[in-house]
């Protein structure tokens, strides 16, 4: 199946879901998210499962912050992947996505800027963090995530979860278990901390990822923000590292607005 194919199913199932989608949304005000199960055939959930790379072909990010397998050069992998990562851009996805939300103005990212898959092994996490405010240019506001578990059998006991912190990273979080065919939408914005716990299994949680982005930022107020980690609540002195870390970015994104270095985890299509 190609990218229009499995967008037209992803686009059928996300309006068959709309009330309830909307419902969810709303319901949780301080950080806003949703999910749907099942979202495409299993047979099909099963075979994109089955297309994740080995990790050794992938990017790994390793250091406080976060320790996970990640790509977005789509090119390299199976086509099936690349066909399910731009899924998620067809207009009539993009379109119900804007119905369920509320959001203004979205547009897809054909860069995978921070998007494309992830594969997160027995150790690996995500901590606290807001994500970048902007896109790779600064041009546009980041103002969604949209996740896509594809691990069989996940349970919440296997960790790997998607974490939302309401009250601040260190509050207590909401969790969302990063269930085998669960798309999971959640807002970007000033206050959306989030985290990935600890993956607890011996097995691989598989991930495709991608962000949409608007000329509005979410709410009234303009903000500009780089990605900022920060520790889990009984980490106390990676707390204060992380905290460092984030004040030293912001001063040299203020500086650099548009960052020192490309960055790598983009599509680049004319490699």
């Amino acid at each position: 199946m190609d990218r229009i194919e499995i967008g037209r199913l992803i686009e059928q199932r996300l309006t068959a879901e709309a009330a309830s989608l909307q419902a969810q949304w709303r319901e949780h005000g301080a950080i806003r998210h949703c999910f749907v199960d099942d979202l495409l055939p299993p047979a099909l959930a099963q075979r994109i499962h089955a297309a994740f790379p080995p990790p050794s072909s992938m990017m790994l990010r390793k250091n406080l912050r976060e320790l996970k397998y990640v790509s977005a050069q789509m090119d390299q992998h199976d086509r099936l992947l690349e066909e399910i990562v731009f899924a998620f851009q067809q207009p009539g996805v993009l379109e119900q996505v804007r119905v369920i939300t509320g959001l203004r103005s979205l547009y897809p990212d054909e860069h995978l800027y921070a998007g494309g898959i992830s594969v997160m092994g027995q150790g690996h996490f995500l901590n606290p963090h807001l994500d970048n405010s902007h896109d790779k240019d600064r041009e546009r506001y980041r103002v969604l995530n949209l996740l896509y578990y594809v691990s069989p059998d996940w349970s919440q006991a296997d960790g790997a979860n998607l974490e939302l912190w309401p009250q601040g990273p260190q509050g207590e979080p909401i969790t969302v278990v990063s269930r085998f065919n669960r798309l999971a939408l959640m807002v970007t914005d000033q206050s959306s901390w989030h985290s990935v716990s600890p993956n607890r299994s011996e097995r691989a949680r598989c991930c495709v990822s991608n962000y949409y982005f608007s000329d509005h930022p979410v709410g009234d107020a303009d903000y500009f923000h780089p990605t900022s980690f920060r520790g889990r609540p009984e980490q106390r002195v990676r707390d204060l590292a992380l905290r460092a870390d984030a004040s030293l970015r912001g001063w040299v994104r203020k500086l650099f607005p548009k960052g020192l270095r490309a960055t790598r985890h983009v599509y680049r299509r004319d490699r």
